[in-house]
């Protein structure tokens, strides 16, 4: 598998999964890992999460929103979080597969296009 850029992921679309598709092998999905900045692989290797830490509570919520305006257009929901008030942590993975698909990193580049620093 070729290495892509986080503008190819970013232009993907979600796919529903409503089945029929495989959980990513943890080498590949640690292939499409490079593509994204900031971004990890969980120790289990079923989700990958990313963290920011913002200047306000209010800042942390309207991330957050902003999110889920994307990702409910997308059809793909990630696993949201404001912890004390200022951090912000997002966790994907794919349901329906039990771990991650190239829905989780097309997700992920989108949501850094939308979070510039």
């Amino acid at each position: 598998m070729n290495i892509i850029g986080s503008e190819q992921l970013a232009d993907g679309k979600c796919i529903a999964c409503e089945g029929g598709v495989e959980r990513l092998p943890r080498a590949e999905a640690e292939k499409l890992l490079q593509s994204l900045d900031g971004w990890s692989i969980t120790d289990d290797g079923l989700r990958i999460r990313k963290r920011w830490r913002v200047k306000t509570f209010l800042l942390g919520v309207d991330l957050l929103v902003q999110v889920a305006r994307l990702a409910e257009n997308e059809g793909h929901h990630p696993d949201l979080h404001l912890e004390g008030y200022r951090n912000v942590r997002i966790e994907l993975s794919t349901h329906a597969v039990g771990g991650l698909s190239r829905n989780d990193f097309i997700l992920a580049a989108k949501i850094d296009k939308l979070v510039q620093p």
